[in-house]
């Protein structure tokens, strides 16, 4: 059986230093796990990891797409499966690293999470709620049918994540199932690979302190100027790119329907909440290993110490 790290944890809490240091230890190689750093000129909002900060470790999955493109979990589960398949084939250990715990199940449990929109009636009612979200109160309205009909997936999604919202109206419209029940089965389901899972944590207020500084941070280093530039292609603001948190929160200041600093107050706001709902992801896994940071002092090296100590001992490698 092949073996895997997944490395992971709410948006903030500092997975790229720990990551870095594991894959120069292990001569491992890093498999994104973030549904948004696979696009291009999308750097700031990201927090995307510069050249430099790889320090000359291999990254799989970032900047291959550009923003006009779609890009979900049966995309990532097919480019990550080949990327561990070919890091493997070379004798290096594959890390996953990141944040969207949707892409990293779907990869370690071989989850079906097979598209739906095969036949004509179905691609017809797709169009519609498409549509439909394009309307004033749209969005509200989406996530609105979506809670009465399977209100614990709804309670994951904010209601701007619109195409998952779409996916899962149309998965219940299909097979008359709950799509939160279906992924609760496929859950069960044993694991594909080897692995160790760990999930960094921190004290909340902590986390909401680091989150808070890195937005500041993207501002200083011109996330406006960054959206800017975007919306000169002219991008369906529907596109998967365009529901990025940093990114739509600009977008409402550059349209004139907010000031900057409530576009940075929803940011920070937004962020935060993504954060809780990460971690509540978390918790409802298997098989995971919490490593709260607090008990290391915040001290990025000694955990990545001990992580790869775990790892050599376990795999003696």
């Amino acid at each position: 059986m092949d073996k895997i790290v997944i490395l992971t944890g709410p948006t903030a809490v500092g997975k790229t230093k720990i990551s870095i240091e594991i894959a120069k230890a292990l001569h491992g190689e890093i498999i994104s796990a973030d549904s948004m750093q696979v696009y291009r000129n999308m750097n700031i909002g990201t927090d995307k990891i510069s050249e430099a900060d790889m320090q000359g470790v291999p990254h799989h999955l970032i900047d291959i797409l550009d923003p006009e493109e779609e890009f979900n979990v049966f995309k990532f589960k097919k480019l990550a499966t080949a990327a561990i398949n070919d890091i493997t084939s070379r004798g290096k250990l594959p890390i996953i690293v990141g944040g969207t715990g949707f892409y990293i199940q779907s990869v370690l449990y071989d989850i079906d999470f097979s598209e739906n929109y095969d036949n004509n009636e179905l691609e017809k009612y797709k169009n519609e709620l498409t549509e439909l979200s394009r309307s004033e109160e749209g969005i509200h309205k989406l996530h609105k049918m979506l809670q009465e009909v399977d209100p614990d997936y709804a309670n994951e999604l904010h209601e701007n994540n619109v195409k998952r919202v779409i996916r899962a109206l149309c998965f219940n419209k299909e097979t008359g199932l709950k799509l939160s029940e279906h992924n609760k089965d496929q859950r069960e389901k044993e694991a594909s690979f080897d692995f160790f899972y760990f999930v960094l944590t921190d004290e909340r207020q902590i986390l909401y302190d680091r989150i808070e500084k890195r937005i500041d941070i993207m501002m200083e280093k011109g996330l406006i100027e960054e959206v800017q530039e975007l919306l000169k292609h002219n991008i369906d603001r529907n596109a998967t790119s365009m529901q990025a948190i940093g990114y739509r929160e600009i977008f409402q200041y550059l349209d004139g329907n907010i000031t900057k600093e409530k576009a940075i107050e929803l940011l920070k706001r937004n962020t935060r909440h993504f954060a809780k709902r990460q971690i509540t992801w978390f918790k409802r896994e298997k098989d995971v290993t919490w490593i709260d940071k607090s008990e290391y002092n915040r001290d990025d090296e000694i955990i990545a110490k001990e992580l790869v100590k775990r790892i050599k001992n376990r795999w003696k490698i």
